[in-house]
């Protein structure tokens, strides 16, 4: 029983950090506009997504602190990459969408919409903890469609600019759960 409670607190650590970050990013202009600098480097754009992995196995593992770890290291990741000297018109046209998107108004129908990526990555976790690996590529995909979708009808021309690293992440992604659950499954 003290090694779950251990889990569970190590694991509040991590979910605290990650929202202390979010929060942070949010109410500190000069350290989002440090962290969007960075992001504008499309590693970070086709890194993001395998975070996905880690997170998907330590929920079959049922470890609540790696979970919270793996999320924590998928936000911050937005920043883990060098300012790049040369970007593309679209992926800067996107993410002057996005800062604008956050930094807007936040009226009833953004935040309901925002509740989806919390409700999302608690729908993943809870699909490996029960060891669906069905239910679990069913979220990736939703995830991954969601995001494109939002961004191609929210940005318009520019939000395309995700299409490549989104898709690719999800063909690697849901590839590599499989065959990892189906590994686990062997055991």
């Amino acid at each position: 029983m003290k090694s779950r409670n251990k889990d569970l607190l190590v694991g509040g650590i991590f979910l605290i950090l990650t929202i202390t970050f979010i929060v942070i990013s949010m109410t500190n202009k000069p350290f989002f506009d440090w962290v969007f600098e960075r992001h504008h480097n499309q590693w970070s754009w086709y890194l993001r997504p395998l975070f996905l992995l880690p997170f998907c196995y330590f929920a079959y593992r049922k470890s609540f602190t790696r979970m919270m770890f793996s999320i924590f290291a998928l936000f911050t990741s937005m920043f883990w990459f060098p300012k790049p000297e040369i970007v593309s018109e679209s992926v800067i046209d996107f993410l002057e969408f996005e800062k604008e998107y956050l930094y807007g108004e936040w009226n009833l129908s953004k935040q309901l919409l925002t509740l989806t990526i919390p409700i999302s990555f608690i729908a993943l976790g809870l699909a490996f903890w029960k060891r669906s690996v069905i239910m679990g590529i069913a979220v990736v995909v939703l995830m991954a469609t969601g995001k494109m979708v939002w961004s191609i009808q929210n940005a318009g021309e520019s939000g395309k600019s995700i299409l490549i690293p989104a898709i690719l992440g999800l063909l690697i992604c849901c590839g590599l759960i499989f065959y990892g659950f189906k590994r686990l499954e062997k055991k």
